[in-house]
């Protein structure tokens, strides 16, 4: 069943050599559902019993806010794991509501037969508590925006961290091409796509940034940190 679908790229099975899948998941009880586009994958409270594996399509989480809104927290494009964080922790439930935006399918293994994997590969246990580790700081900085009262100072934020990724590469370089369009955007930070137009507007006229499309030059560095304070 597994090599009807093609999991290389999956962050957690990218360790496992291609001609080795079929070996490493025999033995494991593989479930394969799909959805159409608009199903609920799951909801936010639901049990997470099972390691959700999407291998085809594209998801949407989201999560009620406290004015009844809802909250987009991440898109999600396959092959990619669903709340892999949650399926160990005592309150294993989900966070958010998973939806499918297009016609989809995921791959789920129960708990006990994850545990046999990383009996079976180490390398394949490394790899799922790095890809943990590194969505809970996806998850922290996600938090941190929305502790971010002002549309100015949540923009200022993401802008900050898309210019850290790339300054990582290159320091010298205050150019970057953002990894959200503006409608990704809103959503992200859970606001109207106008505001944020105005925003991005504002910015610019003030000459703290210049943009065109996605892509941002960072001209005031230090103007974009005192948004945020």
């Amino acid at each position: 069943m597994i090599e009807n679908f093609d999991i290389s790229q999956c962050p957690l099975c990218s360790v496992i050599p291609q001609d080795r899948i079929h070996d490493f998941f025999s033995g494991i009880n593989l479930k394969v559902n799909q959805f159409s586009k608009g199903d609920t994958i799951a909801r936010q409270g639901d049990m997470c019993k099972h390691l959700y594996i999407l291998v085809k399509g594209t998801v949407k989480t989201e999560m009620v806010t406290e004015s009844g809104g809802l909250l987009t927290v991440e898109v999600i494009k396959a092959p990619k794991p669903l709340a892999s964080a949650f399926l160990f922790a005592e309150n294993n439930t989900f966070p958010v509501d998973v939806t499918a935006t297009e016609d989809s399918i995921v791959l789920m293994i129960n708990r006990d037969d994850v545990i046999e994997l990383f009996r079976k590969d180490a390398k394949f246990m490394e790899r799922y508590l790095k890809y943990n580790s590194n969505k809970t700081q996806f998850l922290s900085n996600k938090l941190q925006i929305l502790t971010i009262k002002t549309i100015r100072g949540k923009l200022a934020h993401y802008l900050l961290e898309q210019l850290s990724l790339c300054h990582s590469a290159s320091p010298s370089i205050n150019t970057f091409e953002m990894d959200k369009n503006q409608t990704e955007l809103a959503k992200y930070f859970g606001v109207s796509r106008p505001a944020l137009a105005r925003t991005f507007s504002e910015l610019q006229q003030e000459k703290i940034i210049s943009a065109d499309r996605n892509r941002v030059t960072v001209l005031k560095i230090q103007a974009l940190r005192n948004l945020i304070l």
